[in-house]
């Protein structure tokens, strides 16, 4: 079953259903990316293609960033979202590989980066990448957008290189 998309003017948002099975869960997902609780900051992957990716990330108090961000008035840290976006854009790149133990993906430069709402515990931060260029050298350019529900939280657009580990 595919996700469904939802059409607007510029862009399509992605809707997340619950009761959809996932294509990967975080155990599958922490086989393809070297993050690890509590940096790891993908949940499911829900959709993935040839020239994008959507994930889910389940946003709850017990993170351990709301401890400090803000006391009394949490809200998910911009910076987070965008390295919710980077992993994305890290199982996307490795999506395919079947010795993924000896490859990373490193995130190299970020541009257009723009923050539009909050994101609150109890959210559900869907992230989808779209890529921007096909692949060349291990290189990849992706525009990631996060949404909560149809609205748009976070977008930049992501430079990310895959290397073989030393």
């Amino acid at each position: 079953m595919e996700l469904t998309m939802a059409n607007t003017a510029s862009n399509d948002i992605p809707l997340y259903d619950p009761n959809q099975k996932p294509i990967m869960d975080t155990v599958q997902i922490m086989k393809k990316i070297p993050h690890r609780v509590p940096f790891l900051l993908v949940d499911k992957v829900m959709e993935v293609s040839e020239t994008h990716i959507v994930t889910i990330k389940n946003v709850t108090m017990n993170e351990p960033y709301f401890q400090g961000h803000f006391p009394g008035n949490p809200i998910m840290p911009g910076v987070l979202q965008i390295e919710a976006m980077a992993q994305t854009g890290g199982i996307f790149i490795l999506r395919d590989t079947s010795d993924e133990e000896i490859w990373d993906t490193y995130f190299l430069k970020i541009d257009n980066c723009r923050f539009k709402a909050k994101v609150f515990p109890g959210d559900t931060l869907i992230i989808r990448l779209d890529l921007i260029n096909p692949m060349r050298r291990g290189i990849a350019l992706m525009h990631g957008k996060a949404y909560v529900g149809n609205r748009l939280v976070s977008e930049a657009e992501l430079t990310a290189m895959v290397q073989k580990r030393m």
